[in-house]
């Protein structure tokens, strides 16, 4: 049976990742973000068919960047437009990678060309193995999010506790990846003034959500997640879809794109989303 749930409701404490996570919209944070500057592919001279002369170096392929067209809504979480950008768009993202099932879930997602965040735990990258299934998520072309060490309740922790708890996770990706996280996203969505603080320092934005279920007993096999993923009440223009390295999600996870997608959402790539600069 479909979980209805209403509009408004203030964070429940979640109950995700073997705790507190809730479909329910999260309390409002703050994060200041600024617009990061972008630098414009030059096309290619397609009528120029000479080869180079010997003693001239070829320009170096530039990468392609994406405009930064989107913003995070610290009111409901969700993933508002600038300008005329499509606002019939998800966001996906997963906790707790990269566990048992993240590179299969980044395989599948590739092959659906949906983008998407996964949010890494430093427990879940102690390992060679762990580090180069990271790695490899990253070579994808997915967005690396940092959900801190241990996934403990930041609010439990004094402020030293907390630094190491994220700066530990930075540190990690930044050397398997050599790019440190732009997203951070608190376990149970509970950041404290310290974590508010230090994630701006950092550069990363701080991400929550709009809805997410497969924590939940009810929800935890294929049929069940799909459904409620893609009929969720809370789905709408700019959702923030949560989900997790599980099993069930893992199974579910190519219906739930092209679920989404034949209601005519777009997944949205995060590297439209500004970030801080």
């Amino acid at each position: 049976m479909k979980k209805i749930l209403a509009s408004g409701l203030t964070l429940i404490l979640l109950t995700a990742c073997g705790s507190e996570h809730t479909g329910t919209k999260p309390v409002s944070e703050t994060s200041d973000q600024t617009e990061v500057k972008q630098e414009v592919q030059k096309p290619s001279d397609s009528a120029n068919t000479e080869k180079p002369d010997s003693n001239e170096k070829a320009e170096p392929t530039k990468e392609v960047i994406q405009t930064q067209d989107y913003k995070i809504n610290e009111n409901n979480w969700s993933i508002n437009p600038i300008g005329d950008a499509n606002p019939k768009v998800v966001l996906l993202t997963f906790d707790d990678a990269p566990d048992q099932h993240a590179l299969q879930m980044a395989k599948d997602l590739k092959a659906l060309n949906a983008p998407a965040i996964f949010f890494v735990n430093g427990h879940f990258l102690d390992t060679p193995e762990e580090k180069e299934t990271l790695k490899k998520i990253y070579d994808m072309g997915f967005m690396i999010g940092n959900h801190t060490y241990s996934h403990s309740s930041l609010k439990d922790l004094p402020p030293e506790k907390q630094k190491e708890e994220i700066l530990s996770v930075s540190d990690l990706v930044e050397s398997i990846t050599g790019e440190r996280p732009k997203f951070f996203r608190a376990p149970f969505g509970q950041n404290t003034d310290y974590s508010r603080q230090l994630a701006a320092k950092e550069k990363m934005s701080l991400m929550n959500w709009t809805y997410g279920y497969d924590w939940e007993k009810q929800y935890q096999n294929k049929a069940a997640i799909t459904d409620i993923m893609v009929n969720s009440p809370f789905l709408n223009n700019g959702a923030n879809l949560l989900m997790h390295d599980r099993t069930w999600t893992s199974e579910a996870l190519v219906d739930i794109v092209n679920g989404l997608r034949a209601k005519g959402y777009e997944t949205l790539d995060p590297k439209r989303i500004k970030t801080i600069e």
